[in-house]
């Protein structure tokens, strides 16, 4: 029986350890302002991907509509279970550059809340950018939406675009996704 006790403070020292050691690699690692912004999803550097030079008269123009949710309702309608989104827009070509020519953001009534691209800007081949909204931004609902404006040579692999939602509340997880519809 004491060789069992031994093992088992043994066993609870190492554990103890362990969750010190992870502990503290996470407040090292994001131990100030500059660190802590590297902790989070890299942000895009919406300047670096800017083009004027567009001649859309050669080239398919299209519209896709996302669906995405802020917050979903759960237990009651009162009770809302808030989301972070994650927008992907994808160029699925392997040869040709898309161009995104407008990113809105609309909410559950209609009303346009936001716009994420102020000048066209491409996505290379295979290329990804993603947009992200935070849980705390609640503003889109539970009927938010982004409508995008795109521009493509080839007409065979127009744009797609994808929604994670996700959220954890203490062991409690949840995420969804969500693909758009070409619209035009």
């Amino acid at each position: 029986m004491q060789e069992f006790n031994i093992k088992m403070d043994n066993m609870k020292k190492s554990v103890l350890i362990t969750l010190f050691i992870a502990s503290l690699f996470t407040i090292v690692s994001c131990n100030n302002k500059e660190k802590e912004d590297e902790c989070y999803a890299s942000k895009i550097d919406w300047e670096t991907k800017e083009t004027i030079n567009i001649k859309t008269d050669s080239l398919k123009l299209g519209i896709s509509y996302l669906p995405v949710y802020s917050h979903i309702y759960h237990r009651y309608d009162n009770k809302t279970f808030d989301l972070t989104i994650t927008v992907s827009m994808r160029n699925i070509s392997l040869t040709d550059t898309i161009y995104i020519l407008k990113a809105d953001y609309y909410n559950t009534a209609g009303d346009r809340i936001r716009e994420y691209i102020n000048k066209p800007v491409f996505i290379l081949p295979m290329e990804t950018l993603e947009i992200v909204i935070n849980e705390d931004d609640k503003e889109g609902g539970s009927g938010g939406n982004f409508v995008f404006d795109w521009a493509i040579r080839d007409k065979k692999h127009p744009p797609l675009f994808e929604a994670v939602m996700i959220s954890t509340y203490g062991q409690q997880g949840l995420s969804f996704t969500t693909r758009g519809v070409q619209i035009y």
